[in-house]
C-alpha cells in the first residue's frame, strides 16, 4: 500500500490516462483495507462532504477521494462524453490509479455512477476486498430519465450553475458532459448485468427508499446477478444521497460490512 505523508484534506494531482487528476488521503492506517471512494455523475471530492472522514474513522482504514477526469478541480471535459464513459473509467482510469496510489486491493465506496463504476471494474476481474454501492446503477429506468431531466431544466432556469463553480472548474462542461450522455437515446440501452455474474467479493447495497432517480429494481437486479454474498439497506425517508442526508445509520451499516469482511 502506498504510503502517505498526510491525513489532512491536502489536494494532491496525478496524472493518470493523460489528465491531471486531483486526490486526498483520509487516514493513516496501513494495516485497514484501503478505500476508494467514486463519486457520483455530478460529484467530486468536496461533494462528499464530510462522509469519507466519517467512514475512515468508524472503519479505521485510510480512504482515496478523488474527482474523474470532467469533475472538481480535475482537468475539465474537453470532448463530449461517450455511452461507455463508465467503462473508459473502470477499465483504463481506475486500474491506473489504484497501483499508483493505492499498490493494493482495495475497497471500493461507490455513489451512483460511481457504483456503476465499481460494478465494472470488479466483474471485469481486478482484485476487491469489497463493494459498496450507495444508489447504485446497473440499467437505465425512466424514473432515471425524468429525474435527469428535470435537473436539466434547473440548470436553465436557476442558479445551480453558480453554485457548482463552488466545486467544479468548469461547472457547464462537467454538467452537459453528464446530462447529454445520460439523456441520449443511445443510453437507453445501457446495462450492465452482465458484469455482475463475476462479482464475487461481498457487497453492500444503499438505497434510499424515496431515490428519484433509481428504484429497489437496482438492488433486485444485483442481488440476483451478483456471484458474491449481498447486504442490502433501505434508508427510510433518504433520497439520492442517504449517506449524505442520514449518514449516521449509513456509517454504521458500512462499519459493520467491513468488520465482517
Amino acid at each position: 500500500m502506498a504510503a502517505r505523508s498526510s491525513h489532512d484534506l491536502t489536494r494532491r494531482y496525478a496524472k493518470v490516462d493523460g489528465h491531471r487528476i486531483e486526490y486526498q488521503w483520509i487516514g493513516e492506517n496501513p494495516e485497514g483495507v484501503p478505500m476508494v471512494f467514486l463519486h457520483e455523475g455530478l460529484g467530486s471530492i468536496e461533494l462528499w462532504r464530510d462522509f469519507p472522514a466519517a467512514v475512515v474513522a468508524a472503519t479505521g482504514s485510510a480512504g482515496l477521494v478523488y474527482s474523474r477526469y470532467g469533475n472538481g478541480w480535475s482537468d475539465p471535459l474537453s470532448e463530449p462524453r461517450r455511452p461507455d464513459y463508465m467503462h473508459v473509467e473502470a477499465l483504463e482510469v481506475l486500474p491506473a490509479l489504484i497501483d499508483r496510489l493505492v499498490g493494493s486491493p482495495a475497497l471500493l465506496v461507490g455513489h451512483s455512477d460511481g457504483a456503476s463504476i465499481a460494478v465494472i471494474y470488479a466483474g471485469s476481474g481486478y482484485p476487491v476486498e469489497g463493494l459498496v454501492l450507495l444508489a447504485p446503477h446497473v440499467f437505465v429506468e425512466d424514473c432515471s430519465v425524468a429525474a435527469i431531466e428535470a435537473i436539466r431544466g434547473d440548470f436553465l432556469a436557476t442558479d445551480l450553475a453558480e453554485k457548482m463553480a463552488k466545486y467544479h472548474r468548469d461547472p457547464a462542461a462537467t454538467f452537459w458532459g453528464w446530462n447529454d450522455i445520460w439523456l441520449s437515446p443511445q443510453f437507453r440501452d445501457w446495462n450492465i448485468e452482465a458484469f455482475l455474474t463475476t462479482v464475487s467479493c461481498p457487497l453492500l447495497l444503499v438505497q434510499g427508499e424515496e431515490d428519484d432517480y433509481g428504484t429497489s429494481a437496482q438492488l433486485d437486479a444485483i442481488e440476483t446477478g451478483a456471484a458474491g454474498p449481498v447486504e442490502r439497506v433501505m434508508v427510510a425517508e433518504a433520497r439520492h444521497s442517504p449517506h449524505l442526508s442520514h449518514m449516521d445509520p449509513v456509517v454504521s451499516a458500512i462499519a459493520g460490512f467491513v468488520a465482517g469482511l
